[in-house]
C-alpha cells in the first residue's frame, strides 16, 4: 500500500490531532499540546501505525509558509510603535539573555557553541498562538500589559525573520574562512534588500491588481486560490532566486497582501488554511519525539525548562520593573513568555538542515514545548498572589511606576488588535 502513504499519513495525522487536540482542550490546555502528542503517537517511537516522515515534512513546509504568511498578514507596525519604549529594548534584552543561557546549557552538556547558539535562539522565542490565546482567556489582551506583550511578540517575530536570514549565511557551507563569510553576509544583505524592494513594489501595484481582478469575478474559490498561490509563489521565488528562506518570503508576502485593500478578506480566507497546515506542522515535529533520548540526558531538559519557565520570565520581569512599570504588568508579560512553540521549531528545523542541531536537541525542545505550554495557563492563576507577595516583600515597587503612567494611559487608549 505504498501508493497510499500520502492519504494514510494525512488521515492518521489529522485524526490523531483531532482526538488529542480535543482532549487537551477539555483539560484546559492548548491544543498544540495535543498536536505534538499526536505526532508522537503516529511517529516511529511508538508501536502501531507509523506515518511517512518525508510526507509529513512536506506538509510541515507548507505549514511554515502559511504560518509566516499569517504573521506578515496581520503584522501591525503601529502595535510595536505604541509600546516601543519598553517592547524593543525589553524584547531584545530578553532574547540575548535567554540565548546566552541556552548556549551555556548546551556547552555544559558537551554541546558545541554553534549548537548552543541555535538552541538558545529557539528557546528564546515564545509561541504567538499560545500567548495570544492565554492573554485572551484571562481578559488581558486589551489591557496595558496585553499591549506590551503583543509588542514584545512583534519584536520576537522580526527577530525570528532576521535569524532565518542570517543563520544560513553564517553557518552555511562557506570555504575560505572569515573573509568569505563576510562577503557572503554582505551579498545576502544586498539580495535581501532587493527582495524587499521588489516585493513591496509588487505589493503596491502588481499583487493588489491581480487580487482586484480576481475579486471582481465574484468567485470565492478563485480568490481563496489566489490567496494561497501568492505566498507559495513569493516564498519559492525568495528561496530559489534570492537564496532566502521560504519563511522570509512568506512573511513578506503576508505584509504585501495585508497592506492591500483585500487584507481583511485575505485573512478571513487564509487563516483557516494556515490553521489546518499548522496542525500538520506540529504533528511532524511530534513525530521526531523519542522519550528514550530524554532519559539519556535529563540534565539538558531540566536546564532548558529552567530557562523557559524561570530564566525568560524573570529576565522580562526585571527589565519591565527596572523601567518603572507596575508589578502586575511585569508579571503579565513575564508569564506570557514562559513557553515556546511554533517559531522555536521553525528555527530548530533550519538548524537541523544546517547540521547544527541533532535529534537529541530537537527532542528536548519538543518536551519543553509540551511541558511549558501545558503549565503556562496555570501560571496565570498565580499573578494576583504573586503581585501581593512582591508588594509586601518589596514595598518600594509600589512607587516605581510613576513616570511610566503616561505611556500606559496612551497604550490603554490606543485600540488593540489581535494579530492572530
Amino acid at each position: 500500500m505504498h501508493h497510499l502513504d500520502l492519504i494514510l499519513t494525512l488521515t492518521a495525522s489529522l485524526s490523531a490531532a483531532l482526538v488529542l487536540g480535543y482532549v487537551a482542550f477539555r483539560l484546559k490546555l492548548s491544543p498544540i499540546v495535543g498536536y505534538l502528542l499526536a505526532g508522537f503517537v503516529v511517529g516511529p517511537a511508538t508501536p502501531g501505525f507509523v506515518g511517512n516522515l518525508e510526507i509529513a515534512e512536506q506538509f510541515a513546509e507548507i505549514g511554515v509558509i502559511l504560518l509566516m504568511f499569517g504573521v506578515g498578514l496581520q503584522f501591525r507596525l503601529a502595535e510595536l510603535l505604541r509600546v516601543r519604549k519598553i517592547a524593543v529594548p525589553g524584547g531584545i534584552g530578553q532574547i540575548l539573555i535567554a540565548t546566552s543561557l541556552g548556549v551555556g546549557a548546551q556547552m555544559a552538556t558537551e554541546g558545541s557553541w554553534s549548537t548552543g547558539l541555535v538552541f538558545g535562539l529557539a528557546v528564546s522565542i515564545a509561541s504567538t498562538v499560545v500567548m495570544l490565546r492565554v492573554l485572551a482567556d484571562n481578559n488581558e489582551l486589551h489591557t496595558p500589559g496585553g499591549h506590551i506583550a503583543v509588542g514584545w511578540l512583534v519584536v520576537e517575530d522580526l527577530f525570528t525573520v532576521l535569524v532565518l536570514v542570517l543563520l544560513p549565511v553564517v553557518f552555511g557551507k562557506n570555504e575560505g574562512g572569515a573573509a568569505v563569510v563576510i562577503i557572503s553576509l554582505l551579498w545576502s544583505i544586498v539580495k535581501l534588500g532587493l527582495l524587499i524592494v521588489v516585493t513591496m513594489v509588487a505589493g503596491q501595484h502588481l499583487i493588489p491588481g491581480i487580487l482586484a481582478k480576481i475579486a471582481a469575478t465574484g468567485s470565492r474559490e478563485l480568490f481563496t486560490l489566489s490567496v494561497l498561490a501568492v505566498p507559495l509563489c513569493i516564498a519559492l521565488g525568495a528561496a530559489y532566486l534570492c537564496g532566502a528562506s521560504i519563511a522570509l518570503g512568506a512573511f513578506l508576502a503576508g505584509m504585501v497582501v495585508g497592506r492591500s485593500n483585500f487584507g481583511q478578506r485575505a485573512a478571513t480566507d487564509a487563516l483557516p488554511m494556515r490553521d489546518a497546515f499548522a496542525v500538520l506542522f506540529f504533528v511532524s515535529v511530534g513525530m521526531l519525539f523519542d522519550l528514550r533520548m530524554l532519559v539519556e540526558n535529563p540534565l539538558l531538559i531540566a536546564a532548558t525548562l529552567g530557562i523557559v519557565l524561570l530564566g525568560k520570565p524573570l529576565t522580562a520581569f526585571v527589565i519591565i520593573v527596572g523601567m518603572k512599570y507596575p508589578v502586575r504588568i511585569a508579571l503579565v508579560v513575564a508569564i506570557a513568555l514562559a513557553q515556546i512553540g511554533e517559531f522555536s521549531f521553525i528555527v530548530a528545523a533550519l538548524g537541523e538542515q544546517l547540521g547544527l542541531l541533532d535529534d537529541q536537541a530537537t527532542n528536548v525542545l519538543v518536551a519543553t514545548a509540551i511541558i511549558s505550554i501545558s503549565i503556562n495557563p496555570l501560571l496565570y492563576r498565580m499573578i494576583n498572589p504573586l503581585e501581593q507577595w512582591l508588594l509586601r516583600v518589596v514595598p518600594s515597587l509600589q512607587s516605581t511606576a510613576v513616570h511610566a503612567l503616561t505611556d500606559l494611559d496612551h497604550v490603554e487608549m490606543s485600540s488593540g488588535t489581535d494579530r492572530h
